[in-house]
C-alpha cells in the first residue's frame, strides 16, 4: 500500500472512489495517515470537505476511521457518533496509493453496521442496475460476493475495524497527532 515516499504518519491524503467505468464518484479531502504498511492503510478524517461527482460539496460531520486493504475487495469507514460507533463497509476494489491520491473502484454494494450490532446490506439494486450497464465479469461478481461474506465474518467476530480496542487504540492516535498539529 505505501508509495515509494510516504505518506507518512501525520500526513493528509485524499481519497478518490471512481466507478467501474472510470468515472470519478467521490472526492475526500484531507484523511490523516496514522499508520501505512505494506498491506494497508488506516487514517482518520473529520470535518473533512467531500465533493461528488455532480460537484455537490459536503462536509462529514464526525470523526471517522478509515481501513484500506490491497488484498481485500472492501474498505471500512469506522463513524465515532455520540450515540455509538458505526460503519459504513463500501464493496470495492483493493485501494491503490499513488502521489495523488488513495484510489479504489466503489462498487455499490454496502454494509451499514448500527451501534446495537444490527447489520444491514445497502444498495443492491443500484449493484444490479451498475453490473448489467457495465458489464461486471461473473468473475468480480464472484469476488464482491465472496467478500461480503468475509465481512460479515469480521463484523459478527469483532475482528480488526470492527474491535473495540481499534477504535479506541487509532481514534487516541488522531486525538494525539491532531493535538501536535
Amino acid at each position: 500500500m505505501r508509495h515509494t515516499r510516504g505518506p507518512r504518519e501525520g500526513e493528509f491524503i485524499t481519497i478518490k472512489s471512481y466507478k467501474h467505468d472510470g468515472s470519478l464518484h467521490r472526492t475526500w479531502r484531507d484523511t490523516m495517515v496514522l499508520k501505512t504498511s505494506e498491506n494497508a492503510l488506516i487514517g482518520c478524517n473529520d470535518h473533512t470537505l467531500v465533493t461528488e461527482s455532480d460537484g455537490r460539496r459536503w462536509v462529514t460531520r464526525e470523526p471517522a476511521l478509515v481501513y484500506f486493504h490491497k488484498h481485500y475487495w472492501f474498505n471500512i469507514v469506522t463513524m465515532i457518533r455520540e450515540t455509538g460507533v458505526s460503519y459504513y463497509c463500501n464493496l470495492a476494489s483493493p485501494a491503490i496509493l499513488d502521489k495523488e491520491a488513495l484510489k479504489y473502484i466503489d462498487y455499490d454494494l454496502d454494509v451499514k453496521v448500527f451501534p446495537s450490532g444490527e447489520k444491514r446490506l445497502l444498495d443492491v439494486d443500484e449493484y444490479e442496475a451498475h453490473s448489467a450497464k457495465w458489464h461486471y465479469s461473473a468473475e468480480t461478481d464472484r469476488i464482491l460476493k465472496q467478500n461480503v461474506r468475509t465481512l460479515v465474518e469480521w463484523i459478527e467476530e469483532e475482528k480488526g475495524p470492527f474491535s473495540k480496542q481499534y477504535v479506541d487504540i487509532w481514534y487516541n492516535r488522531y486525538l494525539e497527532l491532531s493535538r501536535r498539529q
